[in-house]
């Protein structure tokens, strides 16, 4: 047999090939997988001392680990996510899969929330996890009007109205002294400048502008262009939906009242879920694996992605589920159906409504 030459990620490709058997084997069975199982399963053609040796060296370097006394061992966080990254197969949507996904969105086409309610339904039965879809709030706001109350020589009281009709207020303090002619230039600056337009519309350039007319008080700039972000880019109006919790039951990693406490807790916070989510890339299916990131429940692995149309994130898709998630499976469904929406959405935004035709 040839040399096993390393690659630059520091893995052979006989471990390489040993790893991603063990990972798949134990992701479809959920026991721990021994080289005695690798032998006879005929898939790794290299004998039982090879394998046990690769194994403890893969072990050695974090991807694999043992759980009982057992020979056999499980992948750890480690190994599954470079098993995501690095050696998952793109898993084949069938034909049957395809049209149930294809005839979701043709007869639901309408609203947004109706089709994420749908399409998470219809993953959580494809996939057999729980689902989540989101909707966040596409209206786009602006402050249409700033105001000020001077409280003290150390804070103020900013006044927002809002064009969805509201009138917000933030609370300012300042580590200088400030008095009404300061914060009725800056209160000028805002009109002007920032009053109207979408916060995206604030650049650097206007707020260097705003500052450098501001004088030793352009500090007030950036905490005031905060607020203003605070009130027009909010959590309060988005909407996160779960569907099928209880299949988690049926996985053994969430059979600990414990562990199912927490991720009950996880579910209830909907600004845990928002907040994992918003760092996310939007062109790519998003996978985040437990102690990878203290935000999710350890043995635990989330998949998602964000839904864009005409250049804004409209909401997203999202399968929770243990660390030894088909992760294949999964990645490919919420990828095909997210792309499906969107485009779907995009058609409808481009087609001329019955009053222009």
């Amino acid at each position: 047999m040839g040399k096993d030459i390393l690659s630059s990620d520091g893995l052979s490709n006989r471990k390489k090939q040993i790893l991603r058997s063990i990972i798949e084997t134990h992701i479809s069975s959920g026991e721990p997988i021994g080289s005695k199982y690798l032998v006879s399963s005929g898939d790794i053609p290299f004998s039982s001392a090879t394998i046990r040796n690769e194994m403890a060296e893969l072990e050695e370097m974090g991807y694999l680990e043992h759980i009982h006394t057992s020979s056999g061992r499980v992948p750890t966080n480690l190994g599954y996510r470079f098993y995501v990254d690095s050696l998952m197969e793109n898993y084949k949507l069938t034909a049957s899969e395809i049209v149930t996904l294809n005839n979701m969105l043709k007869n639901k086409i309408g609203e947004l929330n109706t089709i994420l309610q749908s399409a998470s339904k219809l993953v959580a039965s494809l996939t057999n996890y729980p689902t989540i879809a989101v909707q966040t709030d596409t209206e786009s706001k602006s402050v249409d009007q700033f105001s000020h109350m001077l409280l003290d020589a150390n804070s103020f009281l900013l006044v927002m109205r809002v064009s969805d009709g509201n009138v917000k207020t933030k609370h300012i303090r300042t580590d200088f002294e400030i008095n009404d002619d300061i914060l009725h230039q800056l209160i000028a600056l805002l009109n002007k400048f920032v009053a109207g337009i979408n916060p995206e519309q604030i650049t650097l350039p206007i707020m260097m502008q705003m500052e450098k007319s501001l004088g030793s008080a352009g500090r007030l700039v950036d905490i005031c262009i905060k607020a203003v972000y605070e009130v027009t880019v909010s959590n309060e109006d988005t909407n996160v939906r779960f569907e099928g919790v209880g299949k988690l039951l049926q996985y053994p990693e969430f059979s600990n009242v414990d562990k199912m406490r927490e991720v009950l807790n996880m579910i209830e916070d909907k600004d845990s879920i928002l907040d994992i989510m918003k760092d996310g890339e939007e062109d790519k299916v998003n996978v985040v694996i437990g102690k990878n990131d203290e935000k999710i429940v350890d043995d635990s692995a989330f998949i998602y992605k964000k839904v864009v149309v005409g250049g804004k994130v409209v909401g997203a898709i999202g399968v929770f589920g243990p660390s030894r998630m088909d992760y294949s499976k999964v990645v490919t469904t919420v990828d095909y159906l997210s792309e499906k929406i969107s485009n779907a959405f995009k058609l409808q935004l481009n087609s001329p409504s019955e009053d222009e035709k």
